[in-house]
Formats: C-alpha cells, sequence, structure tokens
C-alpha cells in the first residue's frame, strides 16, 4: 500500500428528520387532535484514532463520507429513528484541518491569504473527534397543542446537515527522529536495532517514504524510531526529496543525526553535520534546535588511518559505530534511552495540555 500522509475530503452529517403534522380521528375524539411524531436526529461525522492504519491512502480513493439522515416523524405518535452516527478511522498522529472557509484551492505557505484551521490533533489510540454534528430533528405537532390551538396543523423541519471540507495531515509518532545524508546507513541502523525491514541499496534515495522501528529494552519499554527519507544540500529550493517528510520528525523527542564515515572531514569531522542542521532551520527554527546525538557511521569500512584521524579530532559527544556490523551499537543504544528518560518529564508536562478532544464533540 502506498504511503499518503496527506488527503482532501468532503464530511456531511446526516440532516435531521421533519416532524409529522398528523392529526388523529377516533370514535371517542370528534374534534380529533395531534399526533404527529418527532423527527430522528442526523447522524455525527466522527474521527477516531487507529492503531490498524498507517497511510492516509484510503482517503485518496474516495472522498466524500456521509453519515445517515434522521427519519421523518410520523403519525399516532411515532418518534422518526435517529440517524446512524459516520465513525472514520485514521492513523494515529492525524491532524485535521478545515479548510472550508478557504474552498478548494487553500494556501497554507507564509504568504497565504487562507490558512487551515486544526479542528483536533488525534495523537492517541481511539481518540475521538466529532467534526459534523448531525441536525436534530423536528418537533411534530403534538408539541404545539394549547387551550387556544387544540389541532396545530404545522410542525417543525429537521435541522439541516453540516458539511466541512477538510485536510488530514498525518505526522508519524516517534520518539527519534533519523536525519542523514542518503546512503549514510540510517535504514541499516533501523534494520539492525529493530524488526523493521526497510529497503537497503547502495544508491541515493532508497528510503523513499518513512519507516517505523521499534526497540525494547529489558523492562519492555518501546522506543519508537522513525527513518526519514534523507536530505540533501540545496532540499529548501525543492532538490531531491525536498521537505516533504521533514514534518514527520516535529513530534519526535530527539534527533539522531548520522554520518557517513566516507562524508566525514577527518580534519573537521564536527562540520559534516552543519549542512543538514542548515536545512533544519530553514525549514522550522524549533526542529533544529531539538537535541542531536551526533553519529559517524561505517567504520568498518573506513582505512585505519582515516578512522583514527576522525576519532582524535571529532568531538567527545560524537560516537562511532558500525550499523552493518554492531560495532558502537550498544553505545549508541545506551545514549539513545539516556536522551528518551532525560526528556520525558517534557512529554509528561504537555501531556496535561488540552488533547483536542472536543468538549462539544466527544
Amino acid at each position: 500500500m502506498r504511503f499518503v500522509d496527506e488527503a482532501s475530503i468532503i464530511v456531511r452529517s446526516g440532516k435531521g428528520g421533519n416532524g409529522s403534522a398528523s392529526l388523529k380521528r377516533a370514535k371517542n375524539l370528534p374534534k380529533g387532535g395531534p399526533d404527529g411524531g418527532d423527527g430522528g436526529k442526523g447522524g455525527d461525522v466522527i474521527f477516531r484514532a487507529s492503531t490498524r492504519l498507517l497511510t492516509l491512502y484510503d482517503f485518496r480513493v474516495r472522498s466524500m463520507f456521509e453519515a445517515e439522515n434522521g427519519v421523518n416523524g410520523r403519525g399516532q405518535d411515532k418518534y422518526g429513528r435517529n440517524g446512524e452516527d459516520l465513525v472514520i478511522e485514521v492513523p494515529v498522529g492525524t491532524m485535521l484541518l478545515d479548510v472550508s472557509q478557504g474552498g478548494a484551492n487553500y494556501d497554507d505557505g507564509p504568504d497565504g491569504a487562507t490558512l487551515p484551521v486544526l479542528l483536533a490533533d488525534l495523537s492517541r489510540p481511539d481518540q475521538e473527534y466529532v467534526v459534523c454534528p448531525g441536525g436534530i430533528g423536528g418537533r411534530g405537532n403534538l408539541h404545539f397543542k394549547s387551550s387556544t390551538n387544540r389541532a396545530p396543523k404545522h410542525a417543525e423541519p429537521g435541522k439541516p446537515a453540516t458539511e466541512k471540507r477538510l485536510l488530514l495531515r498525518l505526522k508519524v509518532l516517534a520518539d527519534a527522529g533519523l536525519l542523514g545524508l542518503p546512503n549514510a546507513g540510517k535504514s541499516t541502523f533501523l534494520s539492525a536495532v529493530s524488526a523493521a525491514r526497510p529497503k537497503i541499496a547502495a544508491y541515493p534515495f532508497t528510503t523513499l517514504v518513512p519507516n517505523l522501528g521499534v526497540v525494547e529494552d529489558a523492562n519492555a519499554r518501546r522506543l519508537v524510531i522513525a527513518d526519514i527519507p534523507g536530505l540533501i544540500e540545496g532540499a529548501s529550493q525543492g532538490l531531491g526529496l525536498g521537505y516533504q517528510f521533514l514534518k514527520h520528525v516535529e513530534r519526535t523527542r530527539f534527533l539522531v543525526h548520522i554520518l557517513s564515515g566516507l562524508d566525514a572531514d577527518p580534519e573537521h569531522p564536527e562540520a559534516g553535520y552543519a549542512m543538514l542542521n542548515e536545512e533544519l532551520r530553514a525549514f522550522d527554527p524549533e526542529l533544529a534546535a531539538k537535541p542531536q546525538i551526533r553519529v559517524i557511521n561505517k567504520i568498518d569500512i573506513l582505512e585505519p588511518e582515516r578512522l583514527a584521524a576522525l576519532r582524535q579530532n571529532a568531538p567527545g559527544d560524537i560516537l562511532f559505530v558500525s550499523a552493518l556490523t554492531g560495532d558502537g551499537l550498544p553505545g549508541l543504544l545506551a545514549e539513545m534511552w539516556q536522551r528518551f528518560d532525560a526528556l520525558s518529564p517534557a512529554d509528561e508536562s504537555a501531556a496535561e495540555e488540552p488533547d483536542w478532544t472536543g468538549e462539544s464533540g466527544t
């Protein structure tokens, strides 16, 4: 299945059923009386975050979603049935943005006049949000009987449906994001430390979509790692894969910046990280400010003299590993777990913020 992280759809709730204006007739009621029942409520459109889904591909195939209308009321005090709610499942990490005000041709860039409105960020499994509430059913004429009007002949129509045009935007949820040039060895690292099996080959842009891997420790804790397709110099001008996948590391706690030993300058190893960090700053200064673990990979294929020079001139925080042979990986994983634990309190405090479930919606 294709990885799709954005989709535009239209959702419409159910219309409320009309109330009935029926008048009953019976031998013991020569003047009759109102017996029209109420119309049923239209169905809501509800979005639910699901761990079963990994992509928004289904919403490229189908773009219109409608809930069921409420049933009209009938005579003999028969109330119409409520329309069934429509529950739409989306991957965990999906943001719901309302672009109804801007129409189909919205622009959320820096020069755009119309910005989509964030309705909900479904970042937890089974989290729900009501996007379009169903229309209320109209009241039947039995509600309008009074001492001066014993046989009312009017009833209320059901409330109309609500419709919205939405942009669904998926941002994968991970604790650590892998950053590096093409062929830096990110995919090999991910396959070495987790059960993920990304495509690996000796040519640029082997990874064309984000891959997720999960690492578990002895206490069954889980650390989720996202392998993001490689940036190159000039990504801000659209070169290579551009910025299209960087949004997937915006939610991470920290970044693991991997540099191939073949690309590192033996005299100034730390200089190799500057270019991609500059591309990050051009995309989002907050993303560039995230904590980083700097790694030099592929030490198994370096000449001894080159490796010795890199080790001698590298700052003490740069780790040396071989994702292929496993050399240095235990130390790197230990550092990742340490960062994971150190940044946990910030995540817990963030959990106290509004959770976008929508008080009016769920």
